[in-house]
């Protein structure tokens, strides 16, 4: 029986994959993961069987994965950031579940860096407080509950970060969110915006609540949201935990 291995390999920049990331690829007979991940990491598998899918074909390249492993192959499936922030650590436990535990191929889940440390470290501190992290994503989650969680967020004053925030075909829901937002916080909140974190063609920016939308987003943009206590200056967004200064 061969074994699985979930990791996540950053935000982008092999610079920011985790030793223990590494070192899973590195002795992984086998690797599995989204095409677009698979690219960012071609220098780490050149001698590794591969398999990479398209983006909506992620129950496919994970049911490879996880018979892969049940044919006693070393198996890595690799997701962007943390596996398990919007990753394939959930997809894969529930397939494992599947199987007799007997017959279950052992597991590891290993953690990463999620695109939202990397985004708001390039930003300054926007998470040391209280904090909702939310897609904009409506393909596995219904719009309205989605509204209904970001207004909850909202309502209870906590920094919010947006994943999938825009694509070509969702246009609007950036907008309605904007909405939502203005109900409970101020218009001069900053909104930081950051694209390609931590990967070629990076790009951050602060604006405000009222503005931000006018601002190139698109689904490699991760936007954050301050609470009624953050503030910017110098090019830093930075939200106080509350200590005096």
């Amino acid at each position: 029986m061969g074994k699985i291995i979930v990791i996540g390999i950053g935000p982008g920049s092999l610079e920011d994959m985790t030793p223990r990331a590494l070192k899973a690829i590195q002795t992984a007979e086998v690797v599995v993961g989204y095409t677009t991940y698979i690219k960012l990491i071609t220098a780490l598998i050149k001698d590794k069987e591969v398999v990479g899918t398209a983006m909506m074909q992620e129950i496919d390249r994970c049911t490879i994965a996880v018979e892969s492993a049940a044919k006693g192959k070393n198996t890595v499936v690799v997701s962007s950031g943390d596996a398990g922030v919007y990753g394939m650590a959930g997809l894969i436990l529930e397939l494992l579940m599947k199987y007799e535990k007997t017959s279950r191929p052992e597991v590891e889940i290993i953690a990463g860096i999620s695109a939202v440390n990397a985004a708001a470290a390039i930003l300054g501190a926007p998470l040391m407080h209280d904090f909702a992290v939310i897609s904009l994503s409506d393909l596995l989650t219904p719009w309205e509950l989605i509204k209904k969680r970001a207004e909850h967020a909202a309502q209870g004053d906590f920094v919010i970060a947006l994943y999938n925030p825009k694509s070509k075909k969702r246009i609007k829901n950036i907008e309605e969110i904007r909405k939502i937002m203005l109900k409970y916080k101020s218009p001069q909140t900053p909104v930081g915006i950051v694209s390609n974190a931590s990967r070629e063609g990076q790009h951050a920016i602060i604006s405000t609540l009222e503005n931000f939308i006018t601002e190139e987003i698109n689904m490699f943009s991760l936007v954050i949201i301050g609470n009624s206590k953050t503030y910017e200056k110098d090019g830093f967004m930075i939200t106080p935990r509350g200590y005096i200064v």
